[in-house]
């Protein structure tokens, strides 16, 4: 790729990039949100055509203008959120087979589902993945999602395949996999990999070669056994870092919400009990599976309950949906913040009042629309939220600002206490210590904070109590400060 320059309304996203890759190896790109590592792939991908540059295939200069041309020069992508790359009503095989059945079936009018099946199974297998073909999409966990789309992207031989994130819904066991297949595709199929990950222990054991990007530009590309994880965040960044997680010092006060016993009617959370005070921050911990996510829409009642009760500055409290959740003070930032926890087709300021539209609305009820442009940008200064302007659509900020608008429609409501699941997520370093300190800030003001995640460092980092979740109960409560990384690893495996 050769001087490649893109721009979008407000601003220049790539400035004369010029990246080289090759077949047979695996090759990182990274940067901080924002820094347009994902643009330049949707470029290569034929996602976007408005570009200007040139790409190069084999010496001979090739014209990418749409995701058909890229498929045909044998160039794929796996995308982070799988949940909107993935048709949710079809089955695995068609999900996996959908480009064939689609542009290769030439005059065909029927489909041979029994060879639909079973080539979806061929590919699932080559990948020593078992998942049944015949399961819908939407019935699948985000780990089955990602290893679906991992298989779509290899019915057909590729040159390159491009990979998004592609652990983040993977647990420890299924990342191994992953990494067995990616070695797999580059050193025995001779398929040039480019792996995008915001974990750089996953960078370092993995790839052979890193280039970093950052405002839009490429600033350096190492061999990955010559450089190190603290020069490759400060050339992300721009300056030097220390990546803590800026524990802040608050006044713990009166227990403000307590789950006791709770059970979900399909048994996704069995018999949970924990409590959170004022000020204070617990961490939800535990491996992929465990319950985390599932627990976390339970106390927000997204989830319905089978049993148990839920108590708000201990007075019993009704929980039956999110409405009745809001109105009791709860507000969820969700994993899925693209599926679940933003409105990824409308602006930034229409996401930051979603949650409370009467707030800018006159005693008729009719929206006002300057005091919620007002509002907007008053948030987007708050929260350092990165966009061209406030009518942005939220489909087109980095991962780490999406975050920041997935949290910040919550700041107008009276929400005493928080749910974050998995808030680090495809988020870069410095958009991580941002997002700590926002919820240290929370905690200051008196918010108490539920924090899901299974990056035990945060967890260690940023907690004042953990609870350990395994096979979706929680098996064990500790003061954070007085544990380790080991102790919580050996409860959540299960460990008695």
């Amino acid at each position: 790729m050769k001087n490649i320059e893109i721009e979008f309304p407000g601003v220049k996203a790539l400035k004369g990039v010029d990246f080289t890759f090759h077949t047979g190896s695996i090759h990182a790109l990274i940067g901080a949100n924002g820094a347009g590592k994902f643009t330049l792939m949707k470029v290569l991908v034929g996602a976007y055509n408005h570009y200007t540059g040139v790409i190069h295939l084999d010496g001979q200069p090739i014209e990418i203008r749409n995701p058909r041309d890229a498929k045909e020069h044998g160039i794929e992508i796996v995308y982070q959120e799988v949940d909107t790359a993935l048709i949710p009503y079809l089955s695995v095989a068609e999900n996996i087979m959908i480009d064939i059945m689609v542009n290769k079936m030439k005059n065909k009018h029927f489909i041979q589902w029994d060879k639909i099946y079973k080539d979806a199974k061929k590919v699932l297998d080559r990948i020593n993945v078992s998942i049944d073909t015949r399961l819908l999409a939407q019935d699948l966990t985000l780990a089955q999602k990602q290893m679906v789309l991992i298989a779509r992207a290899l019915v057909e031989e590729q040159k390159f395949l491009v990979l998004d994130e592609p652990t983040a819904p993977l647990s420890q066991t299924e990342t191994e996999e992953l990494f067995r297949i990616v070695k797999d595709l580059a050193y025995n199929h001779n398929v040039g990999i480019i792996f995008i990950s915001h974990r750089l222990p996953e960078i370092f054991d993995l790839c052979e070669v890193v280039t970093i990007i950052r405002d839009g530009k490429i600033v350096s590309e190492h061999k990955v056994a010559e450089t190190n994880q603290t020069e490759v965040i400060n050339e992300m960044l721009g300056h030097r870092f220390e990546e803590t997680f800026p524990k802040t010092i608050t006044e713990i006060k009166d227990k403000i919400f307590e789950a006791r016993d709770i059970s979900t009617n399909d048994h996704e959370v069995n018999d949970a009990s924990l409590y959170v005070r004022a000020g204070e921050i617990i961490g939800i911990a535990g491996l992929v599976g465990a319950g985390k996510t599932e627990l976390s829409k339970a106390l927000f009642g997204a989830l319905p309950l089978s049993k148990g009760e839920i108590l708000i500055n201990n007075h019993k409290t009704a929980i039956k949906n999110p409405r009745s959740a809001v109105k009791s003070g709860l507000a969820l930032v969700p994993e899925e913040r693209r599926k679940e926890g933003v409105f990824v087709e409308e602006p930034v300021y229409a996401n930051l009042s979603a949650s409370h539209l009467n707030a800018f609305a006159n005693p008729m009820g009719f929206l006002l629309w300057y005091k919620e442009r007002k509002h907007a940008e008053n948030m987007v200064n708050t929260l350092s939220i990165k966009t061209p302007s406030i009518y942005q659509k939220v489909a087109f900020l980095s991962g780490g600002n999406q975050q920041k608008v997935a949290v910040g429609k919550w700041l107008s409501t009276n929400a005493d206490i928080f749910i974050f699941d998995e808030p680090t997520k495809g988020v870069d370093v410095g958009a991580k210590h941002e997002i700590f300190e926002l919820i240290g800030k929370l905690a200051k003001n008196g918010k108490a904070i539920i924090y899901a995640s299974c990056e035990l460092p945060e967890i260690l980092g940023i907690s004042d109590r953990t609870y350990v979740m395994y096979d979706r109960k929680i098996v064990k409560e500790l003061v954070t400060a007085e544990t380790n990384e080991a102790e919580i690893l050996y409860y959540s495996a299960g460990g008695k």
